[in-house]
C-alpha cells in the first residue's frame, strides 16, 4: 500500500507531503490546479517515462520520494532480493532529477537503474484512465489477465514447459537434418581425403621424429668419419694397445717393487675394460650409421607428405590424427544419419502430442474462464447505465507457441446487434470509462496486492451512473487501496479520504499545493463540484447527504 508521496521542486510543486490511507482516496480539485502533476510525480519516483523537464523554475534539483507498506508475500521482494536489496517492512524510492536532466534513484537507500525501478513499480501500482494503453486497452496483455481470472498458472507452466520440450526436440531434429544435408553435399571430399590421411596413417610424433633421422642421414657421411676414427683410436692399434703395454711393462717392474705398483696395475686393468665398452658402444653407433640413398630419399618423401598434409588442413603434423578421427566421426554421422532422424522425429511428435493435449486443456479452461468473465461483466456495466452493451472476450485458436494455441482480445458492443471491436475503438469517452472500470472490478477480485489509481475514468458520466461508478470504486478499495482524480462529486463523496489539489500566484510564480481535507472541508468541496464557482447553501445541503448517503 502507498503511504505517502513527498515531491519537492517539481514542475510547480514547491514542496508538500501526502500520506495515503486504506481505501478510496480521492483528489479533486479546479481544472489545471496540478492533478495531473501529482500522477507525473507519482510515475517518475517509479520509474515511468514522462514528461522530459520536471525541475521548477529557479531551482538546480527536483526530488519525489514515495514510501509504501509492504507484505512479506509481495512480489516485489523478488525484484529487490535479486538486485542485492534486502526486502524491509516498508520500501522508500527516492528519485532526482537534475536541472541537466541527469536522473538518480535510490530504494531503501541502495541506488538502482531506471530499469530495476520500473520493475519494482509495475508491481507496486498500475494506472487506469480514458488513455490507458499500457493496461487494460493493450490487448498484448489481455491473455495474461484472463489467465489470473481463470486461474490457469499450472495449466500455463505445464504448457510452456512441453513448448520448451517440443521446441529442444524440434531443434535436435533440425540442426542433425541440416548437418547430414551439408555433409552430403561434400560426401566425396570428405572419403577422399581420409583416404589420403588413413594412407599417410601419421603417427604423434612422426614429424620430429622423421626430421631427426633425415637430419642425421644428411651429416652421416661426416659423422661416420669422426665416429670410425674415435674407434680407431681406442683400437689395439691405438689406446687400447698403448694401455696394454704399460700394463705389461708395470707387471714386470712390479716383481721387484713388492707391491708398490699393484694399484696402479689395478687402474689400468679398469681403464682396459671402460676402453672395451666404450669400443662396443661406438661400434653400434657406427652400425647405425650405415644408410643408403633410397633410405634417406623415402624418409624425406613421407616428412613432405606429412608436412603438405598439415598445411592443407591448416593445422600442425600431430594435429593430423585428430583431423582423421573427426572425418570418420562425420562419415558415421552421414552413414547413420537416417536412423538417427527417425529417432528424433518420433521424439519430436511425441513431444508436440504432450504439447497439443495440454494446450487443448489450457484453452478449454480459457474458453470457461471467459464465458464467466463475460457474465460477470454484464452484471457489472448494468449499474453503470450500460446494460445493452455487451462485452466478449474472444479466445480464438491459432499456431501454437509456449502460452498455448490462443489469442485472447477483449471486445465490446456498445448497441444489440452491433458488430464487436477493440474497446478503444468502438466505446466513446465515458462508455471507455465504464468498461475499463467494470472490467478492473471483475479482474481484481480477490486482488489487493498493487495500488490503483484512476485517472479521471468517470469522465463524461453523471447522476446516477456517476454514483454507480463511485460504489465500484469504493468496492475495489475495500479490498486495498485505491486513488482516484475525479471531478464528480457523486465519486468523491465514496472516498475514506480526501485531498483538494489548488494553485495559488505569489510574486507572479505559480505554485501547486493539495490540502487534505476536513468533514466540513469535504462539504465546501463537493458544493462546489455541484454548484460550480458561488457554494450556496442548497450546494452544501445536497454535499452533506451525498456524504451521508455514502458513509
Amino acid at each position: 500500500m502507498l503511504r505517502g508521496l513527498s515531491v519537492r521542486d517539481i514542475l510547480i510543486i514547491d514542496q508538500l507531503e501526502l500520506q495515503f490511507q486504506h481505501g478510496l482516496n480521492v483528489l479533486t480539485g479546479e481544472t489545471g490546479a496540478g492533478k495531473s502533476i501529482l500522477l507525473d510525480c507519482l510515475g517518475f519516483v517509479l520509474g515511468w517515462r514522462g514528461r522530459a523537464e520536471l525541475v521548477r523554475q529557479g531551482a538546480e534539483q527536483g526530488e519525489v520520494r514515495a514510501w509504501f507498506d509492504i507484505h512479506t508475500n509481495h512480489p516485489v521482494n523478488d525484484i529487490l532480493r535479486n538486485s542485492g536489496i534486502e526486502p524491509e517492512d516498508e520500501l522508500i524510492l527516492r528519485r532526482i532529477n537534475t536541472r541537466d536532466g541527469r536522473k538518480t534513484a535510490f530504494v531503501n537507500n541502495c541506488r538502482c537503474s531506471g530499469q530495476v525501478l520500473r520493475q519494482i513499480g509495475e508491481t507496486l501500482l498500475e494506472l487506469h484512465g480514458q488513455h490507458d494503453d499500457r493496461g487494460l486497452l493493450n490487448v498484448k496483455g489481455h491473455m495474461a489477465l484472463l489467465d489470473d481470472y481463470a486461474m490457469t498458472i499450472g495449466q500455463r507452466n505445464s504448457c510452456r514447459e512441453a513448448w520448451r520440450d517440443f521446441s529442444r526436440a524440434k531443434g535436435a531434429l533440425t540442426t542433425l537434418a541440416e548437418k547430414i544435408s551439408a555433409l552430403a553435399t561434400e560426401e566425396e571430399y570428405l572419403r577422399h581425403t581420409l583416404d589420403e590421411l588413413q594412407l599417410l596413417d601419421v603417427q604423434l610424433g612422426d614429424d620430429d621424429r622423421l626430421d631427426a633421422h633425415r637430419r642425421m642421414m644428411q651429416a652421416a657421411v661426416k659423422i661416420r668419419t669422426n665416429v670410425a676414427k674415435a674407434l680407431e683410436a681406442l683400437s689395439s692399434n691405438g689406446a687400447e694397445g698403448l694401455v696394454g703395454d704399460a700394463t705389461r711393462w708395470l707387471e714386470t717392474a712390479a716383481q721387484q717393487l713388492d707391491g708398490q705398483l699393484e694399484p696402479a696395475s689395478e687402474a689400468l686393468g679398469d681403464v682396459l675394460n671402460r676402453l672395451g665398452q666404450a669400443q662396443q658402444e661406438i661400434e653400434t653407433v657406427l652400425g647405425g650409421l650405415n644408410f643408403n640413398a633410397s633410405e634417406l630419399e623415402k624418409t624425406e618423401e613421407r616428412l613432405f607428405a606429412i608436412r603438405g598434409a598439415a598445411r592443407k588442413h591448416g593445422v600442425t603434423p600431430d594435429e593430423l590424427p585428430e583431423i582423421s578421427r573427426t572425418l570418420v566421426q562425420k562419415l558415421e554421422t552421414l552413414n547413420s544419419g537416417n536412423a538417427g532422424l527417425d529417432a528424433l522425429k518420433l521424439n519430436v511428435n511425441l513431444a508436440y502430442s504432450s504439447y497439443k493435449i495440454l494446450a487443448q486443456d489450457l484453452h478449454d479452461t480459457r474458453v470457461i474462464g471467459a464465458s464467466a468473465l463475460d457474465k460477470s461483466m454484464a452484471l457489472e456495466l448494468a449499474p453503470l447505465k450500460m446494460e445493452r452493451a455487451i462485452f466478449k472476450t474472444e479466445v480464438i485458436e491459432v499456431e501454437g507457441g509456449p502460452n498455448g494455441s490462443d489469442t485472447v482480445a477483449f471486445t465490446v458492443a456498445t448497441n444489440p446487434g452491433a458488430p464487436t471491436g477493440p474497446l478503444e475503438k468502438i466505446a466513446s469517452g465515458g462508455e471507455l470509462s465504464r468498461f475499463l472500470l467494470a472490467l478492473k472490478v471483475c479482474l481484481s477480485q480477490g486482488s489487493s496486492q498493487r495500488t490503483m489509481i484512476f485517472d479521471e475514468i468517470d469522465r463524461g458520466v453523471g447522476g446516477a451512473t456517476a454514483d454507480a461508478v463511485g460504489r465500484r470504486l469504493a468496492e475495489l478499495g475495500a479490498e486495498g487501496q485505491v486513488l482516484v482524480v475525479t471531478h464528480s462529486p457523486q465519486v468523491a463523496a465514496f472516498g475514506n479520504a480526501h485531498w483538494r489539489v489548488e494553485k495559488r500566484i505569489e510574486d507572479e510564480v505559480t505554485f501547486s499545493t493539495v490540502v487534505k481535507l476536513m468533514p466540513e472541508d469535504r462539504i465546501d468541496e463537493i458544493a462546489r463540484m455541484l454548484a460550480g464557482d458561488v457554494v450556496t447553501d442548497e450546494a452544501r445541503g445536497a454535499a452533506r447527504s451525498l456524504l451521508k448517503t455514502n458513509k
